[in-house]
């Protein structure tokens, strides 16, 4: 197991891994859609953009 492998290790992989993920989850914060809702059709039957269903989209997201 001494040998070390021409390509990239795994460890290499984890050290990258770890650096980039909070600098891609400050980048994806940052470009969040901070557009204003619609305001409500009563005439229409389909689902609207309010922003009660940007809450609830925004909290059913993973």
């Amino acid at each position: 197991m001494s040998e070390k492998s021409e390509g990239a290790s795994r460890r290499d992989f984890l050290k990258l891994a770890g650096t980039t993920a909070p600098v891609a989850a400050v980048a994806l914060a940052a470009s969040s859609d901070t557009a204003e809702a619609s305001p409500v059709d009563l005439s229409s039957d389909k689902m609207q953009d309010t922003a009660h269903t940007r809450a609830y989209l925004d909290s059913a997201r993973f």
